[in-house]
């Protein structure tokens, strides 16, 4: 008999923490519902813009179809779009433009670096040429490519004029030539994308501890020293970030190309996006074009996923 007076009274004893339980789960519940309520219209905008024109594209890449034709006309092909893209010397051209293409963002990385090293520690009005640097990247790429395009002028252009007077009388044409096309390109894409590499690069030299350099200016540690042993593997996050970001960049470059070239001349200029470009609003082959997105995300989803795996060796957190 006592035994069940105990059990009784621990049962009675347990039921507010139930109680209080169970209401909690309620509350709980409502929260993610009103939650999910107030998330729903990007979810839904980020469904309708984002993730169906992905997957539709992978679907269409096994597909024959053309814009001006209705949805009745579309034809399953299998892989044949994607072994049309290993003949097509367009298609290779572009790969390699590509390649060549990402050089920028080791050479920018330099730079910024350089730079932010010089206005964090050596200069004065850092507010100025931080924001003198970062404009660039925040102008109209369509105004910039025109004031290049002057700049770059055959006979008229201040870079040729400069170059002549130094003695060099048949200086590059530049985007006309297709042997220059590309570099002009690299050129104005490492001016435009400093500015965005040097903020974030001074950012991160700020967050290092000044402990660190005080240590070793104790231990009699020259400047190389210290950016060997103290700055480069603490900045090493920052790097990666803008490794990633910048490469993935590199395969979205257009406006440029729309702008100043048109993927010439002869096909110098030419890269995945400009090609895929080409084959689905001009030629309206929309099945290839969608083969050129697919092996375009492949190819930035690798490179992406190679870095990750190799940052474990070099960047220090």
């Amino acid at each position: 008999m006592a035994s069940k007076t105990f059990t009784t009274s621990e049962e009675l004893k347990e039921t507010p923490k139930k109680l209080k339980r169970m209401r909690k789960s309620k509350i709980e519940k409502s929260e993610n519902i009103i939650g999910f309520l107030f998330v729903s219209p990007m979810i839904l905008g980020i469904s309708v813009i984002v993730l169906f024109p992905i997957v539709a594209a992978f679907i269409l890449s096994f597909a024959d179809w053309k814009f001006v034709t209705s949805i009745d006309q579309l034809k399953w092909v299998g892989f044949d779009n994607f072994v049309a893209l290993s003949s097509d010397e367009k298609f290779i051209k572009s790969v390699i433009n590509n390649a060549i293409f990402i050089l920028t963002v080791p050479i920018t990385m330099l730079c910024a670096l350089f730079l932010a090293v010089i206005i964090d520690k050596n200069v004065y009005l850092k507010s100025y040429f931080k924001v003198a640097f970062f404009m660039p990247y925040i102008s109209s790429v369509v105004a910039i490519a025109v004031v290049w395009q002057v700049l770059f002028h055959p006979s008229q252009g201040p870079i040729n004029q400069v170059l002549m007077t130094f003695g060099i009388q048949n200086p590059p044409t530049w985007i006309s030539d297709p042997s220059f096309a590309l570099i002009s390109l690299m050129i104005i894409h490492i001016w435009i994308s400093i500015g965005f590499s040097l903020i974030v690069y001074i950012a991160g030299l700020q967050s290092i501890p000044k402990e660190l350099y005080e240590a070793a200016d104790i231990d009699g540690a020259n400047s190389w020293y210290k950016f060997r042993n103290i700055t480069f593997p603490l900045i090493s996050p920052t790097s990666f970030f803008l490794l990633i970001t910048g490469i993935i960049a590199s395969f979205k470059v257009f406006d440029l190309i729309a702008v100043l070239t048109k993927g010439g001349p002869l096909n110098s200029t030419t890269m995945l996006v400009w090609h895929l470009y080409e084959r689905a609003f001009i030629d309206l082959d929309v099945g290839y074009a969608s083969a050129i997105a697919v092996v375009l995300f492949l190819f930035v989803f690798t490179i992406t996923i190679v870095q990750w795996l190799g940052q474990k060796k070099w960047v220090n957190y």
